[in-house]
């Protein structure tokens, strides 16, 4: 049952290739790939069959992934949460000859929730797959005793200044005791430890508001980076100037980073079927800015940029690529014949590419001295390596011609397409054929 029939929970949101859209501060803590949500008291309420169930630091969302729908379970409704347990199938004899790892045996886990007006509710999460229900458990209670959704910037003391001044100058003209035999030894040794496990507490305090700070700035910068694409398709008619100080704004709020990146330890079993997608959600914007292609080695270096920490290996990235042939999701994977791998849009046209290519090798310089792939890379706004890998399509498509030389490669516009095979010696006075002539001739 698609989650669109649970209309009693809340809907939740879903990228385009199909992972949950996380709020702001929230952050992805386990996955579970296939479990079922079952109302135990009331018959009225619909259940949710089949259905990734994503553990973040706000929500239960139940994700229907055909559907590509979802429904979030709110973790401050939840009044408890009983440990899982199995439930084994009615057949007393499969139950004796199964093995502890039979797909007989569901784990449940039940939650009691409030649900207002109607007071509460008993629900279990039935898990009908294999998965380490436990470790799960213990980071749903984490999540719910954390309730970071209630989490708010602490507040400075307030007026505490003049007493902690005078604690520090009392504490600095203290009169210490001499150290004297065994017992001064220890003390000192004491006061030293104390000195340290002091300064050490201090430095982890800077270290925390030190990372809530910076928590606090990235999803400042995601708010602004969203507004910003709001603004930008309902101003359709904004200045060059504008236009150009908000591009500038976007590409630093982008490098800020992913906020909540899939990693093995959340995933488990999941991470590269999960990385695929987010890596589709992420590269959607890059490819946009880039033309629509960009080298396989670009999306590694800037995917791992944005995760910051949580560094992917290049066979996860290839691996997380290769998926992408079984979703549904707008970008794809491409190997060129040179052996060259690229991300590319579905939407992307070669038609396009070699039309513009071609406009550039009839140019009146193209003509006579050809061009490089660094002259297709500034055309296009691609790496030059890019652009010779479409410009040797091209020559495999018969619309250019391949001149090798000490100087490197230089293409030329296919003049062959132009000579009559039965009379090879008379000229066109039109043409691309009697446009090199002319060209030829004005260089002399």
């Amino acid at each position: 049952m698609s989650a669109a029939a649970a209309d009693w929970l809340p809907s939740a949101s879903v990228t385009a290739s199909g992972r949950p859209v996380l709020s702001a501060g929230e952050v992805e803590r386990n996955l579970l790939p296939l479990v079922d949500l079952v109302p135990e008291e009331n018959p009225r309420l619909a259940p949710l069959r089949g259905c990734l169930l994503a553990l973040t630091s706000h929500r239960l969302i139940f994700l229907h992934e055909a559907s590509r729908s979802a429904r979030g379970l709110p973790l401050a409704t939840v009044v408890h949460a009983y440990p899982p347990h199995r439930r084994h199938s009615h057949n007393p004899l499969r139950s004796i000859f199964s093995s502890s790892s039979s797909s007989s045996q569901h784990h449940r886990i039940r939650l009691q929730i409030s649900r207002p007006p109607a007071g509460s509710e008993v629900v279990a999460i039935v898990v009908t797959c294999k998965a380490d229900v436990d470790v799960f458990f213990g980071r749903l209670l984490e999540a719910i005793r954390a309730r970071a959704w209630e989490t708010t910037p602490a507040a400075a003391p307030a007026s505490g200044a003049p007493v902690a001044e005078g604690a520090a100058l009392a504490e600095d003209v203290a009169i210490r005791m001499p150290v004297v035999g065994v017992s001064g030894i220890l003390r000192m040794e004491q006061e030293s430890w104390e000195s340290a496990g002091q300064n050490l507490q201090d430095a982890f305090q800077d270290l925390n508001a030190l990372m809530s700070k910076a928590k606090e700035m990235m999803q400042l910068a995601e708010k602004m980076r969203l507004k910003l694409l709001t603004n930008a398709s309902t101003e359709p008619n904004s200045n060059d100037e504008d236009m150009g100080s908000k591009q500038d704004m976007q590409d630093l709020l982008l490098s800020v980073g992913i906020v909540s990146p899939v990693t093995k330890e959340t995933a488990g079993a999941l991470y590269h079927q999960q990385l695929s997608l987010q890596l589709a959600d992420f590269v959607r914007i890059p490819l946009e800015k880039a033309g629509g292609m960009m080298a396989l080695v670009d999306v590694y270096c800037l995917f791992n940029r944005a995760r910051g920490t949580e560094l992917i290996s290049p066979e996860d990235l290839l691996q997380a690529c290769s998926l992408w042939e079984k979703v549904d999701v707008p970008v794809m994977l491409r190997k060129f014949d040179s052996g060259v791998k690229v991300i590319q849009t579905k939407t992307h046209s070669d038609e396009e590419v070699f039309a513009r290519i071609s406009s550039l090798a009839q140019k009146p310089d193209a003509l006579q001295k050809g061009i490089s792939p660094s002259d297709a890379a500034f055309t296009l706004g691609i790496a030059p390596a890019l652009a010779k890998e479409h410009l040797l399509n091209a020559e495999n498509k018969g619309l250019l011609c391949r001149d090798v030389s000490p100087d490197g490669f230089r293409f030329f516009i296919n003049l062959f397409n132009e000579i009559d095979a039965q009379n090879i010696y008379t000229q066109k006075p039109h043409g691309l054929y009697h446009a090199w002539i002319s060209v030829a001739m004005a260089s002399q």
